[in-house]
């Protein structure tokens, strides 16, 4: 991958000092002669075996993702040392174990290949072989899991195996489970393709792979320089502009390089200086840049692995997952913007004009060929090419795209975005086969349908407390769980509840305008036929909600198909998934452990944890949005209905961001600061009046035109 081209000095110095320090790949084996070499040459193969797989290999979909385990268990035993030591002799004889613990990993999926058949011959019962290479497998997981992500992951991993095969039958009350044999759990979770090689795996060396590998091809042709000179062009010469500039890059960065951190590693080393340099304090320009880093992961294409599983989840296209992605995202960056906007004009920021900078056009002309992949891909997908061929289409056409440019690929630059594309995508590949794990006890036990039934109980059959909860969950299943993770293991748990009531909410807006069709009128006429003779008429939502409540739940659901139609359903399910996924990004920038604001931190010299809170400030957006997605039509209306919320909703949260700061375009008194507040409500609640909006718009413009023309500062409210 291109380095970050930095002129501060002190930044360059602590980004190399989180180089150092990383506890992933090991420096001393990366730099070796011959051990570099071989993990170089290694990490090529495996890119360039997966892109077989997905173009034209016949091999089972279940011996591809043995493979894939299989080659990046060998590829992270090389990488990540079992133990790092400075002593030359430990150093050689933990590379040894690594290397026969990786060649092991590849073994058992040898093994899954030359014996499959001889399983089921034998009426799928273990041999001792199939004991042996199955613990080893599992094992191997964990242990690679426990190299790249942490303890977390084995140790919850370890608690749900245990709890099917073991102490789930001692648990009283809902969570009582009889058990199955070590032998059926074995079986489910390596050779049986649930587990560690069921649909998250398939996820993981199909789309996830093409996609990172494609990102990984982008960088290195170079467009990574182009996105930030583009930015410092379009916002750097505005007040706030190196705020901007970092908005801008981490959002297109982010777009295509699947990490939060990484994102904020690359463009933080260059945005955080230059906002420190205009005159934001060090603590917001790191916050910032957090922030904008984590809005990467909510960005179409890549979304951090998001889109990919949301697809497969919901049985939605990939194209239609990141068409409603889009939207969302823009809104959530625009957030981020006002912040910057605000705290501009509090810190007095000013213009970087620099004379030997390029303009805008002068940049786009010199690397508009950059774009071009990036066409290709959209054109790939609308045209009806699938994610993976699209994603395959994208990387060829960065090579070729590149010929165009002063500096084309060259074979070695191949070979270095096929190897960097293999490391970037080592620790997601063991996130998500390990993973599998957990999804196949939920789904084995019906844990998820209970956990549904559980939170629907707490909250009372409200969709708001419904998603506080699950906000409260995320926020601690990210304390140990990257957001990758913890959206699979929410998704899984939480996701039928959502979308219950989400699609609950509307049927009660249909019963309440009075259209509810008549094959639901009927199933109302067997459940609750008191009620019938209220349906054809007008009435309010509370009475619509009561009369939903004396329907039986095991006709709800034929009740919900009845009444909506099944793009709404399945909207619904996508607003449930979107809800959910956004909320697990929190864990970004939520202290205590937000690692996203850590590395952002370290490159800006702050406190990580004051740093953390100002990033979880800044993304509030987060919080937000979510809710737009549960109670309006943001992803599911018509054109018109989605640019309306969006409008009205960008305004809404300007005003709440004004009363968090006390600020627009002078310091706010502290009753201006409060007005915010309802001001933004307005804009945001979904009441489905429109000269309310329009009403909550007018008072804050006012607000905002009176702010700016204050000819001298107020003392804000501390």
């Amino acid at each position: 991958m291109t380095q970050p081209r930095c002129d501060d000095a002190g930044a360059e110095a602590r980004l190399e000092k989180i180089r150092e320090e990383s506890p992933k790949e090991a420096p001393e084996r990366l730099e070796h002669p011959v051990i570099g070499r071989v993990i170089f040459a290694l990490a090529i193969g495996i890119a360039l075996i997966h892109l077989w797989f997905n173009t034209f290999s016949t091999l089972s979909e279940l011996w591809i993702s043995a493979l894939h385990f299989g080659l990046f268990g060998l590829l992270c035993a090389l990488a990540m040392p079992l133990i790092r030591s400075e002593r030359a002799g430990v150093q050689r004889a933990v590379f040894w174990v690594d290397l026969v613990l990786g060649l092991a990993a590849l073994g058992c999926a040898l093994y899954l290949m030359g014996f499959e058949d001889a399983l089921y011959d034998r009426g799928v019962v273990f041999s001792t072989a199939d004991w042996v290479v199955s613990i080893i497998a599992v094992v191997l997981v964990l242990e690679f899991a426990r190299r790249t992500t942490g303890w977390f992951i084995p140790c919850l991993c370890m608690v749900a195996l245990t709890y099917v095969a073991w102490w789930g039958q001692y648990v009283d009350g809902v969570f009582n489970f009889p058990g199955l044999t070590w032998e059926t759990v074995l079986y489910r979770s390596w050779m049986g393709g649930q587990g560690m090689l069921g649909s998250i795996a398939r996820i993981s060396w199909t789309y996830v792979f093409m996609f990172i590998l494609f990102g990984a091809f982008l960088v290195k042709s170079g467009a990574g320089d182009f996105i930030i000179d583009l930015a410092r062009c379009a916002a750097g010469r505005f007040v706030g502009g190196p705020g901007f500039v970092a908005v801008f890059s981490s959002g297109l960065m982010g777009s295509v390089s699947g990490s939060s951190v990484a994102n904020t590693v690359s463009t933080g080393v260059i945005t955080i200086p230059l906002m420190r340099k205009a005159g934001f304090p060090a603590r917001f320009a790191g916050g910032v840049e957090a922030a904008a880093s984590t809005g990467g992961q909510l960005m179409p294409p890549v979304m951090g692995a998001g889109a990919f599983i949301m697809a497969s989840y919901t049985q939605v296209s990939y194209l239609t997952i990141i068409g409603v992605a889009a939207l969302p995202a823009l809104l959530y960056f625009l957030s981020v913007a006002m912040f910057v906007r605000i705290e501009a004009k509090r810190s007095h920021a000013v213009k970087l004009e620099d004379e030997n900078s390029e303009t805008f056009g002068q940049v786009l002309k010199g690397g508009w060929h950059y774009l071009l992949p990036l066409v290709v891909l959209v054109a790939a997908l609308i045209y009806g090419f699938t994610p993976t061929y699209a994603a395959g289409i994208a990387i060829v056409s960065v090579v070729v795209s590149s010929w165009i440019a002063r500096k084309p690929m060259t074979l070695r630059d191949i070979m270095d975005a096929l190897a960097q594309g293999s490391r970037n995508i080592m620790t997601t590949a063991i996130l998500l086969i390990t993973v599998g794990l957990i999804v196949m006890v939920i789904s084995t036990t019906g844990v998820g349908n209970t956990f549904s039934l559980m939170i629907t109980d707490w909250a009372g059959g409200s969709l708001l407390v419904t998603i506080v909860l699950v906000a409260l969950a995320s926020l601690i299943l990210g304390m140990g769980l990257p957001v990758t993770a913890a959206y699979i293991v929410l998704a899984t748990l939480s996701a039928p509840a959502i979308y219950q009531l989400i699609a609950q909410s509307q049927l009660i807006d249909l019963m309440a305008s009075g259209n509810l069709p008549e094959q639901a009128r009927a199933i109302f006429m067997l459940t609750a036929p008191d009620a019938v003779e209220l349906l054809g008429a007008p009435m309010e939502r509370a009475q619509a909600a009561a009369m939903l409540a004396e329907v039986p739940e095991n006709f709800t659901g034929q009740l919900l198909e009845q009444a909506l139609s099944s793009q709404a359903l399945t909207m619904a399910l996508v607003a449930a998934h979107m809800i959910i996924f956004w909320l697990s990004q929190d864990s970004n920038v939520t202290p205590p452990v937000c690692l996203t604001a850590f590395a952002a931190a370290a490159i800006a010299g702050t406190p990580p944890m004051r740093t953390g809170l100002t990033a979880w400030k800044i993304a509030k957006g987060l919080y937000i949005v979510p809710l737009l997605f549960a109670y309006s039509p943001l992803i599911s209306g018509t054109p018109l209905e989605m640019i309306t919320v969006f409008t009205f909703a960008l305004f809404g949260i300007y005003a709440i961001i004004a009363g968090l700061e006390g600020y627009l375009e002078h310091p706010l008194q502290w009753w201006l600061r409060v007005l915010m507040f309802p001001v933004g409500a307005l804009m945001l609640w979904p009441h489905g009046m429109i000269w309310i909006d329009l009403a909550g718009v007018v008072i804050f413009v006012a607000l905002l035109v009176w702010s700016a023309r204050q000819s001298g500062p107020v003392r804000a409210l501390a």
